[in-house]
């Protein structure tokens, strides 16, 4: 194990930085990450634990396998002209040169003293490797602790090899570029052509200029084996050994072996940081979509209470219209000249019935069913404008969701967009116009009641209004009974027909008041009942755009955390 060559401050950072890895994996935990990227951290903790691991790459027949037999100066891995190397081949230290296979993965053993400190693994052609093969490939790289990248100088660097190149590039690994078989050059020069054209591309490729060793693996092993006499002057081999062995000595290995998993963990945190962006984005615009959803219902509020006071003053025309008729009423009737129409309390009141009141109650009644139906057809246009601001929402998120990084946030946010939009495209579906007009006037009806003649009981508005009426004309043939039977002149007259009229206008005045109390007490409580049952239609996407946004939030902050102890225990592993 990794821990036994470690010194005291080794050891340490080994500790914090198996303590980051793993908050990391808590942090990611909390949210929808991909398995695959939960297993290569899990690797990579563990590789903590395991010797210095070489990783070799390339396309087939660049001669990896040749490498490997070359480093180890024997023929353990088997060549040839086609793909050989079909499997994973591991290469670890053992008594005997054998191997032994499980599934796609074989591993192969020598009694050599590099692979005590060192294990290699040679991996399948990039340009012919089955899907499975691919992804076992892939997953050893972020386990890797020294990628070696050969290319062959018959075929230098081929677009296989360059895509394959672009997959492992942001994992942040050492790699060491091998241009192998120059012995098939002519010369010096056209070694450096080549070298030049790899390392430019190379570059361009990784964002920083390789470190590149030219070799002849299979000269190298004829040599090694007593089987060949010398080497070609291009051929470093010889450095190539030198770096791996020498330049990465026991400190190099230790401190590629500590920085490997940060790298891990820093490539994931810049994946998972991105796709917090985004969700943070959407919720974002989720949030935005909520916020006009609840201006339009504070438009909806102040537009109906706008228009609710111009259709009021309609219906307070109307008494006052009776106030001025029922005026012109007593100016008329309480004089001398209708002694004796006065006389006759039942004509005196019938006139008054229809002079004075009139249509009033019929009247009252149509003013009032046109603000109940008024307020019915808003309610559904509010519902229908819900309706297509969730709709449009669900088809912006169409359109957006196409590249992103999908999930549980992404199943359940959709399906709660939908369910939400459902619940509302029901609500204004299933609206009864006819159904919630009887309601309102029932409720408007006893809300004027509560507050005018309890007594009347669950009579019609247009009866309880002329039973006020009838009420606020103050029994006027009473009045002008009680007057001629009590006065011995005619003279009084003209002041009870005064004390009349303003009785009249009391009575009108505590009509309206409590006329236009009713009926605004219900409109108030109608709307506020329509805005709560829209919010409430809409509250469950509400919450889950606030508890998301939290979350992901929090776990942005988590990741600046991990991030920054991250780099801290780089500078102390570069120390």
């Amino acid at each position: 194990m990794i821990s036994r060559i470690l010194d005291r401050e080794q050891r340490k950072v080994l500790a914090d930085e198996r303590q980051a890895l793993s908050r990391l994996q808590l942090a990611l935990s909390r949210f929808d990450t991909a398995e695959a990227d939960l297993v290569v951290l899990q690797n990579s903790i563990l590789q903590l634990d395991e010797l210095f691991l070489v990783v070799i790459v390339g396309e087939f027949n660049a001669g990896k396998s040749a490498l490997i037999n070359a480093l180890l100066g024997l023929q353990l891995v088997r060549e040839g002209v086609t793909p050989t190397t079909t499997n994973i081949q591991f290469i670890q230290h053992g008594t005997a040169a054998e191997g032994s296979s499980d599934g796609p993965i074989s591993t192969l053993t020598a009694p050599i003293d590099l692979l005590e400190e060192v294990n290699f693994v040679d991996t399948p052609g990039t340009n012919a490797i089955s899907r499975e093969h691919e992804a076992i490939t892939l997953d050893f790289i972020p386990r890797s602790d020294l990628v070696l990248f050969v290319t062959s100088a018959d075929r230098p660097f081929t677009e296989s090899e360059r895509a394959f190149m672009e997959k492992i590039k942001n994992w942040g690994k050492k790699i060491i570029v091998v241009v192998n078989k120059v012995d098939i050059l002519r010369d010096s020069q056209e070694v450096e052509d080549i070298e030049r054209y790899v390392s430019e591309n190379v570059e361009q490729t990784l964002g920083f200029k390789p470190v590149l060793f030219s070799v002849a693996a299979r000269e190298t092993l004829r040599a090694k084996l007593g089987e060949g006499t010398s080497l070609t002057e291009t051929n470093r081999f010889a450095d190539l050994e030198s770096y791996i062995v020498s330049t990465l000595d026991q400190k190099e290995r230790i401190g590629l072996k500590l920085m490997n998993p940060i790298g891990v963990g820093l490539r994931l945190i810049s994946k998972y940081r991105e796709t917090i962006r985004n969700r943070l984005d959407l919720l974002s615009e989720d949030e935005k979509t909520i916020e006009s959803i609840e201006n339009r219902l504070e438009s909806y509020k102040q537009d109906m209470a706008r228009e609710f006071r111009y259709r009021l003053a309609d219906v307070e025309n109307v008494l006052h219209d009776f106030e001025s008729r029922g005026v012109s009423f007593f100016d008329e009737y309480i004089r001398i000249g209708r002694f004796m129409d006065l006389l006759n309390k039942q004509r005196v009141k019938a006139a008054f019935e229809r002079e004075a009141i009139a249509d009033m109650p019929q009247v009252i009644e149509k003013r009032v069913t046109e603000i109940i139906d008024w307020m019915v057809s808003s309610d559904l246009r509010l519902w229908q404008s819900i309706v297509e601001a969730l709709r449009q929402r669900r088809s912006e998120q169409a359109d957006r969701v196409i590249g992103q990084v999908g999930g549980n946030f992404d199943v359940s946010r959709n399906r709660l967009l939908e369910t939400v939009g459902q619940a509302a495209q029901r609500a204004a579906r299933t609206f009864d116009k006819d159904a919630e007009a009887n309601r309102m006037a029932e409720n408007v009806q006893l809300a004027v009641a509560g507050t005018a003649l309890a007594e009347v009981g669950a009579v019609g508005l247009g009866t309880m209004v002329t039973l006020v009426a009838t009420s606020a004309a103050a029994d006027v043939t009473g009045i002008i009974a009680a007057s001629v039977l009590a006065v011995v002149g005619l003279f009084v007259i003209p002041s009870r027909r005064r004390d009349a009229k303003i009785d009249l206008k009391k009575k009108v005045a505590s009509v309206r008041e409590k006329l236009m109390t009713g009926i605004t007490g219900q409109f108030d409580r109608e709307i506020d009942r329509t805005l709560q049952r829209v919010r409430d239609a809409v509250s469950p996407y509400t919450s889950f755009v606030a508890a998301e946004k939290e979350r992901f939030e929090s776990s942005a902050r988590e990741l600046d955390v991990i991030e920054n102890d991250f780099s801290r225990i780089k500078k102390r592993i570069a120390e």
